[in-house]
């Protein structure tokens, strides 16, 4: 079986800080499966009704893989969209599929989907300039979260404790860069500083730990920093994340949940989840768990 993994850089590029990817390579070998990585740039799309020549890697037409991998996630690029969405429609199975991916990467538009199937989610408004802080305040009121539409790994979330640090940071962004699209979303304080992410293949959560904080931030990010541990997962934890996998559409996925008192909200789901924070602390090798799955798919598990 052959598979290829679409990441922000080549196989020959990999830092030794890509666990995920490394980790990949390696349950690959020890399953006999053929895998190679590839960054978008190494593409060549030719709009073509000759299918099979109608994508090149690195100026050659090679033969396509079983399935493909992509491991992009948020950072996915629309010339990487183009890329999954390509091999897509040439047959490659794909986990996950393009759609998923730009689903889960719009922070509003999957709020909005989770709220409409009345899952708990934290209350969350649009920003738009100008901004009538007596309406947000009246609506979600301080402290609340600012978060860009689109970010991984912490990165684009700030808490604001007040309306005057409110409005300072919506100055900033407003000088700075006044068409970034921002939601503005209710802080639950029983989850400041913790949170957990429950690791989803196939419909089924096989993973869950609990992310603390180590520097007394609100965000609770092990690629931050922050702590882990193994979590044991309730029936209700176990619905929330597998009813939210489901409604993305994500046959793979990270699905964070925020403490809600003695019950949980849900934060956000990720498409491409890291998973070095699960495997130091949990008896579990998330990439053969993966490649289990996608041969099962595939109807080649006796490979």
């Amino acid at each position: 079986m052959k598979g290829w993994i679409l990441y922000k850089t080549a196989q020959r590029s990999l830092s030794p800080e890509a666990y995920e990817i490394h980790r990949f390579i390696d349950a690959a070998k020890k399953q006999g499966i053929e895998i190679e990585v590839f960054s978008p740039d190494q593409f060549d799309l030719v709009v073509t009704r000759e299918d099979r020549k109608s994508i090149l890697v690195d100026g050659k037409i090679v033969p396509l893989p079983d399935f493909l991998l992509p491991r992009m996630g948020a950072g996915t690029t629309y010339f990487g969209m183009a890329v999954i969405r390509h091999l897509e429609r040439l047959g490659v199975y794909t986990v996950n599929s393009a759609q998923c991916i730009d689903t889960v990467k719009d922070k509003l538009y999957s709020q909005q989907i989770l709220a409409e199937n009345n899952l708990p989610v934290p209350r969350t408004m649009l920003g738009k300039y100008p901004i009538d802080d007596e309406l947000v305040e009246k609506y979600l009121k301080f402290p609340l979260v600012v978060k860009t539409l689109s970010g991984s790994m912490g990165k684009g979330i700030f808490l604001c404790d007040n309306k005057f640090q409110f409005n300072d940071l919506m100055g900033l962004i407003h000088v700075t860069n006044p068409k970034l699209n921002i939601i503005l979303q209710e802080f639950i304080e029983t989850s400041r500083g913790k949170d957990l992410r429950v690791f989803v293949v196939g419909g089924r959560p096989i993973a869950c730990i609990e992310r603390s904080s180590s520097d007394n931030s609100f965000k609770a990010n092990f690629s931050r920093g922050g702590q882990v541990s193994n979590f044991g997962m309730t029936p209700e934890i176990k619905w929330l994340a597998t009813e939210t996998a489901k409604l993305f559409g994500l046959e793979i996925a990270g699905i964070d949940l925020l403490f809600d008192g003695k019950h949980f909200k849900v934060c956000e789901a990720n498409s491409s989840t890291g998973f070095k924070g699960i495997e130091s602390c949990c008896d579990i090798d998330v990439a053969a768990e993966i490649y289990n799955f996608i041969k099962i798919r595939l109807g080649r598990f006796e490979d």
